[in-house]
């Protein structure tokens, strides 16, 4: 439930005047007011209706509230729902049997209005939690899930080759096989290395080491650790650098992992005979004293992704999706730059392609 989306209450009352004069209260606090007028109806329209919280009338002609809490219940995605019993009976009997029924809470009729809306209150802010942690938990499993995915290309790769390692195969000097290895063995590297980054960056562990960098060699640096897959995938990659670049403060071994990440992103998604570019600007205006773009012609990125893709708890749904280049890269990124108080965004490409600019 969103925290600032209106509540959805629903009133299951068979007398209408008792169901009004409950929704009349409850309005005042801004929720919406749903009303069902047995325990069948409400039954028969939950999963239309999805409430917040129910406030549940016990003596109902028909099924009574105690029989309609039993059956929502045994119900896996109404388990957790919050139900008030709202009932005339007093005696403690009553009050163990809607418990065992599964209720969170009583109000006593008359209702007194004040009671009632502090108790729905106090259900909602049980369920929001509740949905919270729920989302949490239903996230960190679907990173861990891409995580291991993302593992697996590499993996895959190395164990293929130790296999043909076993069985006889003897490579002579730099051939492209070793090159491969190397390659698939680096990224597994720098995966690992990512995480373990990013979780100490997310607990406030690791600071940036900043020295006095020039910017200009690490771009010339990545060029080079990328040339052979550029030349493999039939890519031009452009480097659009001043002739002066002064040294900028920032953590030269992040910043190199940044400038990676967004050229294997890069490449990962540009077609053959497409190109590549990397820019640095120096802008010595305030505020900012160091722009990089990386520039692709690949498919791009619908405007209402293009934020969606630093997140990494976005990450996980907008990665079954193949119209969108995401990866855990793009996460980390997000969290370097802004360990160095700089932004990172990305805008389209015309005609074709995206282009994402750091800023420091």
């Amino acid at each position: 439930m969103e925290i600032n989306k209106p509540a959805r209450v629903l009133i299951v009352d068979d007398v209408a005047a008792a169901r009004e004069t409950l929704g009349a209260l409850l309005s005042i606090d801004g929720h919406q007011i749903l009303y069902a007028a047995s325990g069948d109806e409400l039954l028969a329209n939950i999963d239309q209706l999805q409430p917040d919280v129910i406030l549940l009338d016990v003596m109902m002609p028909g099924l009574d509230g105690f029989e309609v809490c039993r059956r929502l219940r045994a119900r896996e995605e109404w388990l957790h729902l919050p139900i008030i019993l709202v009932t005339a009976l007093d005696n403690r009997q009553d009050l163990v049997t809607g418990l065992d029924a599964g209720a969170d809470d009583f109000l006593h009729k008359p209702v007194n209005g004040v009671e009632l809306r502090a108790r729905v209150r106090s259900m909602l802010r049980i369920k929001h939690q509740f949905d919270a942690l729920t989302v949490m938990l239903q996230l960190r499993e679907d990173l861990a899930n891409m995580v291991v995915h993302d593992m697996r290309t590499p993996l895959t790769a190395i164990v293929g080759f130790t296999e043909l390692l076993r069985g006889g195969y003897i490579p002579s000097g730099d051939t492209p096989d070793i090159r491969s290895l190397h390659r698939q063995v680096l990224r597994l590297n720098a995966l690992v290395n990512d995480i373990l980054v990013q979780a100490k960056m997310e607990s406030g562990r690791l600071l940036p080491n900043r020295t006095d960098t020039d910017v200009n060699d690490l771009i010339r640096q990545v060029e080079d650790s990328f040339s052979f897959v550029v030349q493999s995938r039939d890519l031009r990659l452009i480097l659009d650098l001043p002739t002066d670049s002064p040294l900028v403060s920032v953590d030269a071994n992040l910043m190199q992992r940044v400038l990676d990440n967004l050229l294997s992103n890069a490449l990962k998604f540009s077609p053959p005979n497409s190109s590549i570019t990397i820019r640095a600007e120096y802008p010595a205006k305030a505020g900012c004293s160091l722009r990089l773009q990386v520039i692709d012609q690949g498919p791009g990125v619908a405007p209402e992704d293009q934020q969606r893709i630093f997140n990494k708890y976005e990450i996980a749904a907008l990665k079954s999706r193949t119209d969108v280049p995401v990866g855990l890269g793009l996460a980390f990124c997000k969290l370097v730059v802004d360990a160095h108080g700089g932004q990172i965004f990305m805008a389209d490409n015309h005609p074709t392609g995206s282009v994402f600019t750091i800023e420091i």
